[in-house]
C-alpha cells in the first residue's frame, strides 16, 4: 500500500483534491474529519475521546491520533493506495505516523503542500459555511481559530516534513482544474 499525503491550511481546497485524485490514483481518500466524525456517530472509545476536544474546536492529543491512525493503516492493507488528508498536523504526530509506517513495513510516497494566503482562506470559509451542514463551518471564529492553529502547529510541522520526506508545495489559488494539473504533474 502507497501513502500519499495532502497538507495545507483549513479551506485550502485539500478535500476537494483528494477526492479527485483518488480516482486519478485508484486511492482510498481518508478524511482525518470524516473518519473522527464517524468515530464520535459511532459511539467507540476514541470517538468518546475526540469529541471532547473537537466542541471546543481544539486538536485533539497525539496519542489518540496515533491510535486511531494504527487502526486506519490496519484496516487499508489491502487498498493500492491511501491519500491521508488532516494527518499529520504536528511535528509529533509526523514523528508518530513515520514510526507507525515504519513498524508495519509501508513507506510514504510523496507530501503534498498546499499552499493558500490568509485572506482567501477566510473568503472560503466564509462561502464554505454558507453551505456546510456542519455546525462547527458556521462560526467565524472558529475559522480564524483553525487558520491560528494551523500556523502555529500544522505549518512548523510541514517544514519538519520537508527534512524527512519528499514534500512538493503547490500554489493554491486558480480553479480547481488548475491546481489538479499542478498537482498530478508531480506524481
Amino acid at each position: 500500500m502507497k501513502i500519499l499525503i495532502i497538507t495545507g491550511p483549513p479551506y485550502s481546497g485539500k478535500g476537494t483534491q483528494c477526492e479527485i485524485l483518488k480516482n486519478l490514483l485508484n486511492y482510498k481518500h481518508i478524511s482525518t474529519g470524516d473518519r473522527c466524525r464517524l468515530e464520535k456517530e459511532q459511539g467507540t472509545e476514541i470517538g468518546k475521546e475526540l469529541s471532547k476536544y473537537e466542541k471546543k474546536g481544539d486538536l485533539v492529543p497525539d496519542q489518540i491520533m496515533k491510535t486511531l491512525f494504527s487502526q486506519i493503516l490496519d484496516e487499508n492493507r489491502s487498498e493500492e493506495g491511501i491519500i491521508l488528508d488532516g494527518y499529520p498536523r504536528t511535528i509529533p504526530q509526523m514523528d508518530d505516523l513515520l514510526t507507525l509506517v515504519s513498524e508495519k513495513g509501508l513507506s510514504i510516497e510523496k507530501v503534498i503542500d498546499i499552499e493558500v494566503p490568509k485572506e482567501e482562506l477566510l473568503l472560503r470559509a466564509k462561502k464554505r459555511a454558507e453551505t456546510s451542514n456542519r455546525e462547527d463551518d458556521k462560526d467565524p471564529e472558529t475559522h480564524l481559530k483553525r487558520i491560528r492553529i494551523f500556523e502555529e502547529t500544522t505549518k512548523p510541522a510541514i517544514a519538519y516534513m520537508k527534512t524527512k520526506l519528499e514534500v512538493a508545495t503547490f500554489d493554491g489559488m486558480g480553479s480547481i482544474e488548475e491546481i489538479t494539473a499542478r498537482i498530478t504533474a508531480s506524481i
